[in-house]
């Protein structure tokens, strides 16, 4: 079950700052910068304390009941041009840019601004749930959590979204993976891990291994190889 949701709301006009991010007055903000605007007050930032040597922290909300499942504006999104990967399959995910909130895809599930400096919203798990990002009403940027159990409820969510910012998009998100990594305990780093002997014969796949050329015999001889 999520955690218990007789936390307190936080209070409208106080302003929060967490290492380069501040929640206040219905923005959030990084360095100073508007991110957000017109944050819902059930609204949480929840402060990092896997790495003090990089700016991050976890954007949340508390609902009035329990649920199995929630869509939770985050606030308004407008004029910061973005790129992101959305799962439009259940086994495929592909680039989609923008510069509002209205111009997300649902099952959004990696989203960069391109400020300054960067900033990244990564919707992770909050197990037994897990969130994505999705278009609201007036350019909010919406995070929706599920269970994908009516058994299985709950109202308070401060840790669904990981926010990170730098001035490098790429050391970025390395860094945010590895406090990810930490805070979750559930993977590893792509450092961390060794490419199977397979790779080097049959690809990752089928289609890596043969793009728009599959066909049985190649099949029977990649199979043949990794024996």
């Amino acid at each position: 079950m999520g955690p218990s949701s007789k936390k307190a709301s936080p209070k409208s006009g106080v302003t929060k700052h967490m290492k380069g991010f501040s929640l206040g007055n219905s923005t959030l903000k990084v360095n100073g910068q508007v991110i957000l605007s017109q944050v819902p007050k059930n609204v949480t930032l929840t402060p990092c304390t896997y790495d003090t040597h990089t700016t991050g922290c976890f954007l949340g909300f508390h609902a009035t009941s329990p649920k199995s499942r929630h869509v939770a504006p985050l606030g308004q999104l407008k004029n910061i041009s973005f790129t992101s990967i959305f799962r439009f399959k259940v086994w495929w995910t592909t680039l989609w840019t923008g510069s509002n909130g209205r111009d997300l895809e649902t099952e959004t599930q990696f989203l960069m601004l391109q400020s300054h400096p960067y900033v990244l919203f990564l919707p992770i798990l909050q197990p037994p749930f897990r969130a994505s990002l999705q278009p609201h009403s007036d350019d909010n940027v919406a995070v929706c959590v599920e269970s994908g159990s009516s058994h299985v409820t709950a109202s308070s969510f401060d840790t669904v979204v990981y926010l990170h910012a730098g001035d490098n998009p790429f050391t970025l998100v390395k860094e945010a993976m590895r406090v990810v990594r930490a805070h979750l305990g559930s993977f590893k780093l792509l450092e961390e891990k060794t490419v199977p002997g397979m790779v080097d014969k049959f690809g990752w796949c089928t289609w890596d291994a043969f793009y728009l050329t599959v066909h049985p015999e190649g099949v029977r001889e990649g199979v043949k190889g990794l024996v």
